[in-house]
């Protein structure tokens, strides 16, 4: 992972289909992983994370949705304990399962 570079997972639990069908799409157009219906993780460039944000802001209704983004530090990514199925094992790619070996 490059310096200016984060993990981050984005977690969403949005009411309405076509805001939550394009914060996916701009999930995935950031480069970030689908690991369950409504959960991506990856690595994103710090600066990208912000603009990511703001996109996201613009679907969110403020009212009725939560959209829930967690950077972190490669050391405490490494903690991070997964129990049961952790992963939507349709979704989840090799690429992924990498990042917690």
């Amino acid at each position: 992972m490059k310096t200016t570079e984060t993990l981050v997972w984005i977690i969403y639990d949005i009411v309405e289909n076509k805001p939550r069908t394009k914060i996916a799409k701009l999930c995935k157009e950031a480069g970030l992983y689908r690991v369950q219906k409504s959960v991506f993780l990856g690595t994103i460039e710090r600066n990208r994370l912000d603009e990511l944000r703001l996109q996201i802001d613009e679907w969110v209704n403020h009212e009725v949705d939560s959209v829930y983004i967690f950077p972190m530090c490669e050391p405490d990514f490494k903690k991070v304990i997964l129990l049961g199925q952790a992963f939507d094992k349709k979704l989840v790619t090799d690429e992924v399962r990498a990042l917690f070996l």
